[in-house]
C-alpha cells in the first residue's frame, strides 16, 4: 500500500511544495512512482517524514535532520529515545515559561507583585486576587481604584510587610481606646481614626474624610468586614465606625472655622 501526494498532506499536515521541497534536496524521496511519473509514499517513507517533521519541530535544521536520519547506526527506536528527552526537556522549559508569565498576570491582576512564598508570607492564607472581580465591579470606575493599583503594583516584601505592620499597630490602638472605655467621639478615638485615614492615604490612594465616611459604612454592613474587627473585639466595627464619622465631623468643623470670614 502507498498513499498519492494529496493523501499525505492531508495525513501529514504539510503542503505538497513541502513534500516536493523535500524531494528535491533528498531528505524524503517516495519510494515509488506510477506509470505517470507522480509519486507515491509508502509506509517507510510515511515512518521517515514523521521523523523529519518531529526533528523541525525540535528545531533542527534540514542538513542536520538528513545527516541524523541517514546515520546507519541509529535505528528508529534510537530517533524515538531523542525525540522523546528532546521533548520532555522542551516541555520542560515550556512549564517554566507558562508558571512565569501565570506569575506575571496574576501580579497584574491582584496589583500585588510578590511570589507565591511572599504573599503566604505577607497575606497568609488571604488571597488578594481572588477578591479583584468584585473591586473592580464595586470601584473599578474610582480614580482611587487606578490610584492604588499603581502603586501597590511596585510594592516589596518589605513594603508590604510594613503596611501589615502599621494597619496592625492601628488595630491595636483601637482595640486599646475601645477596651479603655472611650467615647468614639473622644480625642484618642479619633486620632485612631485618622491615623488609619493617613495609612490609607499613604500607602493605596487619597483618602478624604468622605470616602473614609463611607468605609466606616462599609465595615458595618458588609459582613466580611465587621468579622475582621469583631473578631478583635466584638462590636468593635460599629464602633470603629462612629470614630470614623466622629473624625471626620471634626474636621469639618475645623475647616469651617478655618474659612470662615
Amino acid at each position: 500500500m502507498s498513499m498519492a501526494v494529496g493523501q499525505v498532506t492531508r495525513l501529514a499536515g504539510v503542503t505538497v511544495r513541502t513534500l516536493h521541497h523535500y524531494d528535491e534536496i533528498g531528505l524524503l524521496c517516495p519510494s515509488e512512482r506510477t506509470r505517470a511519473g507522480y509519486r507515491r509514499y509508502t509506509d517507510a517513507d510515511l515512518l521517515r517524514l514523521q521523523q523529519v517533521l518531529l526533528y523541525r519541530e525540535l528545531g533542527f535544521g534540514l542538513e542536520e535532520i538528513a545527516v541524523i536520519l541517514d546515520d546507519p547506526q541509529v535505528d528508529e527506536m534510537t530517533h524515538l529515545r531523542r525525540q522523546h528527552e528532546l521533548l520532555r526537556g522542551r516541555a520542560e522549559r515550556l512549564s517554566r515559561m507558562m508558571a512565569a508569565v501565570e506569575r506575571a498576570m496574576e501580579a497584574v491582576t491582584s496589583g500585588v507583585a510578590l511570589t507565591a512564598e511572599e504573599r503566604l508570607e505577607v497575606f497568609g492564607e488571604f488571597r488578594p486576587q481572588d477578591h479583584q472581580a468584585e473591586m473592580e465591579r464595586r470601584w473599578g470606575h474610582a480614580e482611587q481604584y487606578a490610584q492604588s493599583r499603581r502603586r501597590t503594583a511596585s510594592y516589596t516584601k518589605a513594603d508590604w510587610l510594613e503596611i501589615k505592620a502599621e494597619a496592625a499597630t492601628i488595630s491595636q490602638d483601637l482595640v486599646d481606646v475601645h477596651k479603655a472605655g472611650l467615647p468614639p467621639a473622644s480625642r484618642e478615638a479619633m486620632d485612631v481614626a485618622e491615623r488609619h485615614r493617613a495609612h490609607i492615604c499613604r500607602w493605596f490612594y487619597d483618602c478624604d474624610y468622605d470616602i473614609h465616611r463611607c468605609l466606616g459604612e462599609l465595615y458595618v454592613t458588609d459582613p466580611r468586614f465587621t468579622r475582621n474587627y469583631d473578631d478583635l473585639v466584638p462590636g468593635l466595627a460599629a464602633y470603629f465606625r462612629l470614630a470614623i464619622d466622629a473624625n471626620a465631623a471634626h474636621r469639618d468643623r475645623l475647616q469651617a472655622v478655618f474659612l470662615a470670614p
